[in-house]
């Protein structure tokens, strides 16, 4: 699982990964969200600028989600991406 970043070029490799873990060709993942294979390049290497529509639009094509969270957060608790349990310890 990813961890949590505030760099800009962090969420390139996320996405490649994400692409080559359904074995998806970078024209074939750019297909699903409708974006150019160049834009797919730019955003898994992290190069130029990628708009945030279409940033959200490739995360969504390749199952994935962004998640955003005050620093402040992150600092005092441990970044935890198991899902939440209930008073009882079960997972809803």
């Amino acid at each position: 699982m990813s961890r949590p970043s505030d760099t800009p070029g962090a969420l390139g490799p996320v996405v490649r990964q994400r692409r080559r873990a359904q074995q998806l060709r970078i024209d074939d993942a750019a297909a699903l969200p409708g974006v150019s294979v160049d834009l797919m390049s730019r955003l898994e290497n992290g190069q130029g600028s990628v708009r945030l529509d279409k940033a959200l639009a490739v995360l969504d094509g390749l199952g994935l989600a962004l998640l955003v969270v005050p620093k402040e957060q992150l600092r005092a608790h441990r970044f935890d991406t198991t899902p939440a349990q209930d008073a009882s310890g079960e997972t809803p």
